[in-house]
């Protein structure tokens, strides 16, 4: 059995985290491979309940409990990180959601691609999946993702 914990970091020790650099892996510590559950997210064998915001080896735990809850105030992260990643993988719960001008901008005006998935279907390209590839390849990614249970 799995051990259940959220995916916490204190404001100090993000920010220094974030001063260090680009958020690759160390080369001893692998890079997180995601699976989802109905109510959150295993990451390298450990369960995490909620939303999840991933930049490189960071996991977060994230506000946004729905799809409407998403916006750019939440993801003001971006704002801070270096290097920027390539793309934000953008989980949207069970079925894939539009997303709204204000937050598609204000994505672009950081610099990263989007790409909008729903979080699970069976056998398709989903969000975890996808994040997990673009990793394995080496990009500098990043995903914000709602659980696959999430429908707005």
């Amino acid at each position: 059995m799995a051990v259940r914990q959220r995916a916490v970091t204190t404001l100090p020790n993000l920010m220094r985290s974030l001063r260090k650099g680009s958020p690759k892996a160390a080369p001893n510590q692998p890079l997180p491979s995601l699976r989802y559950t109905d109510t959150g997210f295993t990451v390298n064998g450990v369960q995490y309940e909620g939303s999840l915001l991933c930049i490189g080896n960071l996991l977060l735990s994230w506000t946004p409990k729905k799809f409407s809850e998403i916006t750019p105030n939440c993801l003001s992260i971006f704002q801070l990180v270096r290097p920027i990643p390539e793309i934000l993988i953008l989980g949207c719960g069970r079925y894939i959601e539009p997303v709204n001008p204000e937050l598609r901008q204000f994505i672009r005006s950081t610099g990263m691609k989007l790409e909008a998935i729903d979080s699970h279907a069976p056998s398709k390209r989903n969000a975890a999946s996808t994040y997990n590839i673009l990793n394995e390849e080496g990009r500098i990614v990043a995903a914000a993702l709602l659980p696959y249970g999430v429908s707005s």
